[in-house]
């Protein structure tokens, strides 16, 4: 028994010591993450199901609201790459390959995968309805990936699945009910105490990004609160799939307002 223990408690402290070396900081906003998965591996994984996703899809023909995605698209990618240089980040945009498409489809989302390929689709556009509109979308998305978000909830999956596994070991010899209600009580602690929370925190963290992003690309910060207004007023019943892991309205436009400062400082009218 004492045995097992030691054996647990040794590979709960490997694990410790691979989160602890395994740390790194978010750009912009300093948060340190959790980066278990070699950036280039999630990479390719991304162009690969970028490549599906394109290939199952019908490009749209609108050539205003296309021109607004590249457009916008191309600047803030500038943008970032500027940013990232000037703080030494460059190194994290090894392997990007940047796309900007509009996709015929009318749900009302967007999203951009690491590696930089992005997609918006049509549904979103008529609340867009300006290229600044299409900015705060994008500058947001581009956050997502920049921050590596996705990373970040594959390595916490990651732990989450070796803790889970650390902790049966421990209490293996203990009634099998006990042990599935322990295991079911984990479940629910990670879902609803860890995962949900951090989703929430990163689409705060990529509206403070993209927000700074788009007004160094010369789009109007101030285009931001006013997009989100659109949204909420577009909603009906359940939200959009956008706008469901998202922070609420009230509280997204407050923080958009408050981050609004530091972003008009980088804002030069684009020409």
């Amino acid at each position: 028994m004492c045995r097992k223990i030691f054996r647990s408690s040794l590979f709960l402290s490997l694990v410790f010591l691979l989160i602890l070396g395994s740390c790194h900081k978010v750009p912009l906003t300093g948060r340190r993450q959790l980066k278990l998965m070699p950036s280039s591996d999630i990479q390719t994984m991304s162009s690969l199901q970028y490549a599906t996703v394109m290939s199952t899809s019908r490009v749209s023909s609108n050539k205003q609201w296309t021109a607004w995605v590249k457009n916008s698209g191309s600047r803030i990618k500038v943008a970032v790459e500027t940013y990232m240089k000037e703080h030494g980040h460059s190194k994290q945009l090894e392997g990007y390959n940047w796309e900007f498409n509009l996709i015929e489809d009318a749900q009302v989302n967007a999203w951009c995968m690491p590696g930089g390929k992005v997609a918006f689709y049509t549904g979103i556009m008529p609340v867009c309805q300006t290229e600044d509109g299409v900015a705060v979308v994008m500058g947001h998305e581009i956050a997502h990936a920049i921050a590596r978000h996705g990373n970040e909830r594959m390595s916490q999956g990651m732990v989450q699945q070796l803790g889970g596994v650390a902790l049966a070991v421990a209490i293996q010899e203990q009634p099998g009910q006990t042990q599935a209600l322990f295991m079911g009580a984990y479940g629910i602690a990670s879902q609803y105490g860890a995962m949900l929370p951090f989703s929430r925190l990163h689409e705060s963290e990529a509206d403070e990004m993209g927000l700074t992003f788009m007004a160094m690309a010369g789009y109007d910060p101030r285009s931001a609160p006013d997009f989100w207004k659109r949204m909420s007023a577009g909603k009906e019943g359940a939200p959009d799939e956008f706008l469901s892991t998202h922070p609420s309205d009230e509280t997204r436009i407050s923080n958009l307002e408050k981050w609004m400062p530091d972003a008009l400082e980088h804002f030069q009218p684009k020409q």
